[in-house]
């Protein structure tokens, strides 16, 4: 629980698989074949590229300051595998694949796959209705405390991949997957500062299942949602944009989102004035209470107040947060107005894929003018009591 508390938070179908394939022509030393690039609006950690009955997609930033490119090969039905070392080469059409990551689970629902779910550390993170239908059914197994302290349970599973969100420091079993001839497949969508960018990633799942086309079409409702509703707030004058406080204390280091981070680009968005917008990175901040209460007391709103349940529990946990006068006021917002059956935050599941309804909850919560009729989907005002 504690470590939720400091994580900050589609045209139709040949119209999208005209645009797509309008990209460039390379030669590719690997495979000694023409490939044509397709190109991506925001991600730019990941490319795809196609060749003559296969994909291809390099992963150039598989996580924060990684110098290495993965490569992965995904030959379609009936094709031969082209000459060439790769870090996984994965068969079409696929019917098992293992996830590690909450944020990846919608990408299955989203292109209509969960059934192909067969294993998950930790299934009580998880959010989805439907990837629970799967696992009252008994068809996820439970991976416990990860796939790099279960391989041999990865193994025995055998899927046709296992897709994996790492920081660099724990790939020591990729050489056990690979032996055993599953493709171990890094997903380094968190590495996106772009609120969309992070969302993009579904067109490398789409790849990974044979689903492209669909998995560019959900993304193009996406960005269309997203940016008619920052349309919203472009017009707001500096003067009217609420101060904005984010984060929290832990161990008397208050932990705030840098100001070139997904979570403060999606408040800029929605039209709030963050208090930190001179903390550059795009990691966290971190802070001395006093610089905080410096700069943050007299702040309009707190946004992305860990995952308090109610204002007296969050006043009651750090005395000193009652000093501000968005606590005062009642301005404070948590992302938990949604949890899976098992307490998993929905927040940490569907956010990377929808920060279009981010950006309107932000957006309500800030600007409630401008969405008369928007009702809060992941965030929650705390209230004095639960």
């Amino acid at each position: 629980m504690k470590n939720q508390r400091f994580r900050l938070f589609v045209t139709s179908v040949f119209l999208i698989v005209t645009y797509s394939f309008t990209g460039c022509s390379k030669n590719d030393s690997r495979t000694g074949q023409e490939l044509e690039r397709i190109d991506l609006s925001y991600a730019s950690g990941f490319e795809i590229s196609r060749g003559n009955g296969f994909w291809q997609l390099d992963v150039t930033q598989a996580w924060t300051g990684s110098d290495r490119i993965f490569t992965y090969l995904v030959l379609e039905e009936n094709t031969e595998k082209p000459e060439g070392d790769f870090d996984g080469v994965i068969q079409l059409p696929i019917e098992k694949v293992i996830l590690t990551s909450t944020t990846h689970i919608p990408h299955l629902d989203i292109l209509n796959v969960t059934e192909k779910l067969i294993g998950f550390p930790n299934l009580d993170l998880i959010s989805s209705e439907k990837t629970w239908a799967q696992i009252d059914a008994g068809r996820v197994e439970d991976l416990g405390a990860g796939p790099s302290a279960n391989t041999e349970m990865v193994i025995d599973l055998d899927p046709d991949w296992i897709m994996i969100s790492t920081t660099g420091d724990n790939l020591k079993y990729l050489d056990l997957l690979e032996q055993a001839k599953i493709p171990a497949v890094i997903n380094g969508e968190y590495v996106e500062q772009h609120p969309l960018g992070r969302a993009e990633w579904i067109k490398f799942t789409g790849v990974l299942l044979g689903k492209y086309e669909e998995a560019a079409v959900a993304f193009d409702k996406v960005e269309k949602d997203y940016l008619e509703a920052e349309k919203l707030s472009d017009s707001i004058i500096d003067s009217l944009r609420p101060t904005v406080l984010s984060g929290v204390l832990y161990q008397d280091i208050w932990y705030a989102p840098g100001s070139e981070s997904w979570g403060a680009n999606i408040l800029e968005n929605a039209g709030g004035n963050y208090i930190f917008s001179d903390q550059k990175g795009t990691g966290s901040a971190q802070l001395n209470y006093e610089f905080v209460l410096e700069n943050a007391l007299e702040a309009d709103f707190w946004v992305g107040s860990a995952d308090f349940p109610d204002l007296k529990t969050m006043g009651d946990s750090e005395p000193r947060y009652k000093a501000f006068k968005a606590y005062q006021s009642g301005n404070v917002f948590s992302y938990t107005q949604k949890r899976g059956r098992a307490g998993g935050l929905e927040y940490f599941e569907l956010g990377y894929m929808r920060p279009d309804l981010i950006l309107k909850d932000l957006i309500k919560i800030l600007h409630p003018a401008l969405l008369p009729g928007y009702e809060l989907y992941f965030y929650q005002q705390l209230n004095e009591t639960k």
